[in-house]
Order: structure tokens, then sequence, then C-alpha cells
């Protein structure tokens, strides 16, 4: 199929072609993350809403590398996280318990989710403020930030309400004493929320471990936030995170391709 993968609704394709594009899409962010070094071996896990009518989602098999995710071993599953086409994959179904709590909130807004456990990202998470204003890149996230207490691994189900409630109308999320997440409305937006994320969290640790913080005014923070989600909109051709997921893809190409098939 030669469809691209930017710059493209695939939830405006039939199906099929839109799930193809899908998979590739995520495969790649998959293969992102490895190359970001954003892993921890194989755990952590970023889903997408397959187009169509069945609330159907894709997701790594468990136990492969993340540099060995491939738009064809990609495994469908459902909303509980059972298995709903043929696959020679297990998935890690504890693992779809905080993915399909987001996925459930707000198919619209939240249609891929991703859930990391950085170095960075957790360090953050287990610090009581939280990820302050002192970055360009963390104030885009100024009074749009929510945060899930930790109630231990997420095995049971009804932490899926508690997770609804308090990402409530963001799409990015700390989960205190445990990683980060962030949602979109595809997976280059999703991916670009994560890397800013991600991104805010470095420059957090590394500026505390120089010295002392210095905070931006909540005012500042909040038109520089506003700016850089207007700069994003104005610059995407479908949606945010085109433009800077098309490099990437780029990137990726170079070095191994195989994330297409």
């Amino acid at each position: 199929m030669n469809l691209p993968l930017t710059g493209i609704d695939v939830y405006a394709l039939p199906p099929d072609q839109g799930e193809w594009v899908l998979r590739r899409q995520l495969a790649a962010a998959y293969r992102l993350v490895d190359h970001f070094g954003w892993t921890e071996l194989i755990y952590g896990h970023l889903t997408a809403r397959v187009p169509g009518e069945a609330l159907h989602f894709l997701i790594n098999p468990y136990g492969l590398n993340y540099d060995e995710v491939t738009a064809s071993n990609l495994v469908k599953i459902d909303v509980d996280g059972r298995i709903v086409e043929p696959t020679n994959y297990p998935v890690n179904h504890a693992g779809f318990v905080i993915h399909s709590a987001i996925h459930m909130a707000n198919s619209a807004r939240h249609k891929v989710v991703m859930h990391t456990h950085t170095r960075a990202g957790m360090a953050v998470c287990a610090l009581e403020e939280g990820l302050l204003p002192i970055s360009m890149v963390s104030t885009g996230f100024t009074g749009r930030l929510s945060h899930h207490d930790y109630e231990g691994p997420s095995l049971d189900l009804d932490e899926r309400q508690r997770l609804q409630a308090n990402l409530g109308d963001n799409q990015a999320m700390l989960l205190r004493n445990h990683g980060l997440l962030a949602t979109g409305r595809s997976v280059p937006e999703a991916f670009l929320r994560l890397w800013r994320l991600e991104r805010a969290c470095q420059i957090q640790v590394d500026a505390a471990a120089a010295g002392r913080l210095r905070v931006l005014d909540d005012a500042v923070a909040r038109k520089s936030g506003a700016g850089i989600d207007s700069f994003s909109e104005k610059e995407s051709k479908v949606g945010i995170g085109d433009l800077e997921f098309a490099a990437l893809l780029r990137k990726l190409d170079k070095t191994d391709p195989q994330w297409r098939h």
C-alpha cells in the first residue's frame, strides 16, 4: 500500500486501508521509543484504536523488544485486552488496564494512548511538586496536566474509573510514582505530546541537579503553552505532529525500514 503515513486521517479511510496505515504509524512509534531510549525492557505500551465500528485496538506483542515490533506483528485486541484475530504472540493483558480506561474515556480525543517508564519521567512522577514550568517545553502542560495516584500494578478493573476521572479533559497525565502517559487523536499527535512531556521531565531533572530551579510565573507559562499549541496547529497538515513525525520516519528508514512490514 502506497498511502502516505502523515498528513492523512486514518479514520476517514476505508477501515482496512486505515488499519494498515495505522499499523505502520504505531510500529514506527515503537521503534522511535526504542531509538530515544525510553524503553524499560519489554514493558510499557503504545496502543491505538483501529478504524471501524468495533472497539478494537492495536498493541505490541508481549515479549518482543520495541525494535522488533513491525506493522504486521502488532496484535489486535478488544477493550478488555482479549485477542480478536489470529496471532503467534501473546499480549500483556494486565498492562492494557490503563490503556483501556483512557480509550474508553473519550474515544475521539484518545484514539492513541502512549505510556512509558522512563528514568526522567519516573523521577518527576516521584516528586511531590510534579512537573514545574521551568522550560519552554514544560509550559505546554501548564494547566493541562493530570495526575493519578499510584495504586500498585494496574490489575484491578475498578481502577479504570479513577483513571478516567483523574484524566478529565487533558491529554497528558503523570501517573505518580509510576510513569508518563500521553494521548492523541492520531499517532503523530500522541507521539509529539509524549516527546514534549519526556523532554520537559529530562530538563527538570537536569536543572534540579545543577542548581536552584527558576519557576516561571503562571501567566507567562500559560501564554507560552498556548503559543506552542497554536504554532503546532498552524504548521500541521491534518493534525498536530505531522511534520515532526514525517521527519522521524525518514530517520527510521535510514537505519532499519523493517518496521513497515
